[in-house]
């Protein structure tokens, strides 16, 4: 079973896009609670995510206003899912850039 590690930008990214969603959604700790459950599956299965440059891979969870995208590695020499940051499905990239050249 895979251990998952968040990078400590995770939180910025919480940060970023729940201050927008805490205008409109009164449940800001459910959305984070159901990210954080929904990347759980890492754990059984690391390399569920869609392939992307550099060896990354992005993570789906839900979809339209309630979707978001993890991009995380994983690393099968060490057994870890390294999550290093997570967007809305509207956003186009991860702030700041996180992601592969």
């Amino acid at each position: 079973m895979a251990r998952i590690e968040l990078a400590p930008e995770v939180l910025q990214d919480f940060d970023r896009f729940l201050d927008h969603l805490a205008q409109f959604d009164d449940d800001v700790p459910g959305r984070i609670a159901e990210i954080l459950e929904a990347i759980q599956i890492l754990r059984n299965s690391p390399e569920i995510g869609r392939k992307i440059k550099a060896g990354m891979r992005e993570l789906v969870i839900g979809h339209g206003a309630h979707g978001y995208v993890a991009l995380y590695r994983f690393v099968p020499q060490i057994d870890v899912a390294f999550v290093l940051a997570i967007r809305t499905q509207r956003e186009s990239d991860y702030k700041p850039h996180r992601g592969p050249p």
